[in-house]
């Protein structure tokens, strides 16, 4: 039996990016505070390649991405931006059934917790057909046949097509998710801590499915993290994000080699030392400031070790470092500031 598929007429322009963000906010109202979550960011993904989105918990890395599907609640979220667009398709102007054509086919996410976004009452073969269903005109049988193939893609055996998420170990129920989000081939990947809570060797084969899907379908990618050795292996770009607003952007090899911002920097100090076990870990002094409180200047200012008097009142913009970095840090303006980094070194 075939399942009625309503085909929408999607109204795109041509981009040679995936994905274009400009000016960015997402703000919740809720009964206690205001929560200025994500503070006008600008993104872009070019087609084929993988952005990776680092910074710590509570930075608005997931907030700005599920801005990117229209996934915020709403209320208490509301997603103010100059331009969302995705292969094309201007998202912020987009009708309920022109987005559920969208999700899925052009852009999928492949979210932190499978425990959570996996429907425990479902088979996992039925979640990945569903999907398929949802975008194609196929029958209840092709469905099966795709998903038990999409199964077998990453790495499950067809025949636990039957079973549910809770006979899935941790590994395997990511992976499901994985299949789910893959399953109508979409061109826009976001893989949201598609690691965390998963040990080392199952981590690795995740890692390296997603490189395969990425070279066998041309995926373009944003993967966001806090593992600044899986950003190493997978992506092509790198944008740091803190307190809800990027600080630093540029290739992978302008983050890890031509560091700039001192928050990226402090990222790094406070890795492990491979090459020398002796080097003690310089974390980041204090704690990310309150969401809820907006403050004049720059939002690392209190944490920052070169902060100067100005960097407490005006907020910095992303500025042009070279032709493929940018960064947001005023000191660079400071002529002391080169010696003073020079003197912590």
């Amino acid at each position: 039996m075939s399942r009625h598929h309503k085909e929408v007429k999607l109204n795109r322009v041509a981009s040679e990016y995936a994905v274009e963000i400009k000016n960015l906010e997402v703000i919740f109202h809720t009964d206690d505070a205001t929560v200025y979550a994500v503070n006008g960011i600008d993104l872009r993904l070019k087609k084929g390649s993988v952005l990776g989105l680092v910074g710590e918990t509570g930075a608005g890395k997931t907030t700005s991405m599920l801005s990117l599907m229209k996934l915020v609640p709403s209320p208490p979220g509301i997603v103010k931006s100059e331009k969302i667009m995705v292969n094309g398709l201007d998202i912020m102007h987009m009708a309920p059934d022109e987005l559920c054509e969208v999700r899925g086919s052009e852009i999928s996410m492949i979210f932190q917790d499978p425990m959570t976004s996996l429907n425990p009452v479902m088979t996992v073969g039925e979640q990945i057909a569903e999907s398929i269903r949802q975008h194609d005109n196929v029958t209840r049988e092709e469905g099966i046949n795709r998903a038990k193939e999409m199964l077998k893609v990453v790495g499950i055996d067809p025949n636990r097509y039957g079973e549910y998420p809770h006979q899935f170990s941790g590994g395997m129920r990511q992976r499901v998710g994985i299949a789910i989000a893959l399953a109508c081939k979409p061109t826009v990947l976001i893989a949201d801590e598609p690691t965390t809570a998963l040990d080392v060797t199952i981590q690795a084969q995740v890692l390296q499915l997603m490189k395969d899907l990425q070279n066998n379908y041309g995926t373009s990618m944003i993967l966001i993290t806090h593992d600044l050795g899986v950003v190493a292996e997978m992506c092509d770009r790198v944008a740091v994000m803190y307190a809800g607003n990027i600080v630093e952007e540029g290739t992978a090899e302008d983050i890890f080699n031509k560091t700039k911002h001192p928050y990226t920097e402090g990222l790094f100090n406070s890795l492990p030392n491979i090459q020398n076990r002796n080097v003690k870990l310089q974390p980041i002094n204090g704690l990310m400031p309150d969401p809820s409180v907006l403050r004049a200047g720059c939002a690392f200012a209190e944490r920052c070790p070169y902060a100067a008097p100005r960097c407490f009142e005006e907020k910095p913009e992303l500025q042009q470092m070279s032709e493929t970095h940018r960064t947001a840090c005023l000191a660079y303006e400071d002529p002391g500031f080169h010696i003073r980094r020079e003197e912590k070194s």
